[in-house]
């Protein structure tokens, strides 16, 4: 993959992190901070029970990534496959976008219940009240899994590589880059409820996803351009 695009990719999800993360799994983060850390245990002991969280999600991530990226595989085989991929794709990161901007209800239309099903609360719940370290890991491997309309950005970006390793690659750098935002949580919690700042970084955030899907339009209209120019070459043989 490109520098530029994983740049992109850590500044969309670092800024995400900090409004819309937050948002939707600092409730998760703030639970079993209370019902699983010892406020008496070591600093240590408690940044590794937050680390291990987040390497679960981010576990969680690469496989859904290599997964995308697998299945964006299967049809790519040609400039004009490869342009109507990226076409998709970037006119559903542009309404992912506009979806977390609150224009329209596009990820909410797509948000499936799987984390409504009795298995999966069951099992939550089970680990949640778990002391293990290992439990702490299996939590964020199952927050992973959870509708989160910013996973279906990057699943779609994965996809859009038409690779598993780099779809894996592009969900690894998407959960590494929210690592700070979640991992200091405990620590800036006026953060978690400062609207106004989570909003901001929402925006950010969301300007950020219209503009890449924008672009990946682009490439995919170009995908297009040259391949109907081989077709005209061809026939002009």
């Amino acid at each position: 993959m490109e520098t530029v695009n994983l740049l992109t990719i850590v500044t969309i999800a670092f800024l995400g992190s900090f409004g819309h993360c937050i948002g939707m799994c600092g409730g998760i983060v703030l639970a079993y901070s209370t019902l699983k850390i010892d406020p008496e245990s070591s600093k240590v002991s408690q940044s590794v029970a937050h680390l291990l969280y987040s390497f679960g999600r981010v576990f969680t991530y690469t496989i859904l990534g290599a997964i995308f990226g697998t299945l964006g595989g299967v049809v790519t085989f040609s400039n004009t496959a490869n342009g109507v991929l990226l076409l998709v794709a970037g006119i559903a990161m542009v309404l992912a976008g506009l979806s977390l901007m609150g224009k329209i209800k596009f990820l909410t239309l797509i948000e499936h219940s799987f984390s409504s099903s009795d298995t999966y609360k069951n099992l939550f719940k089970r680990v949640l009240h778990s002391k293990s370290n290992m439990s702490f890991f299996t939590l964020g491997m199952l927050n992973g899994l959870l509708p989160c309309g910013f996973v279906y950005f990057f699943a779609i970006t994965a996809a859009s590589t038409a690779s598993p390793i780099y779809g894996a690659l592009v969900m690894a750098v998407f959960g590494l880059s929210t690592i700070p935002a979640m991992f200091g949580l405990g620590f800036l919690a006026s953060l978690s409820r400062a609207t106004s700042m989570r909003n901001m970084m929402v925006s950010l955030s969301s300007f950020a996803v219209v503009l890449y899907g924008i672009y990946t339009i682009y490439n995919g209209y170009d995908f297009l351009a040259r391949a109907e120019k081989t077709i005209t070459e061809c026939h002009g043989k």
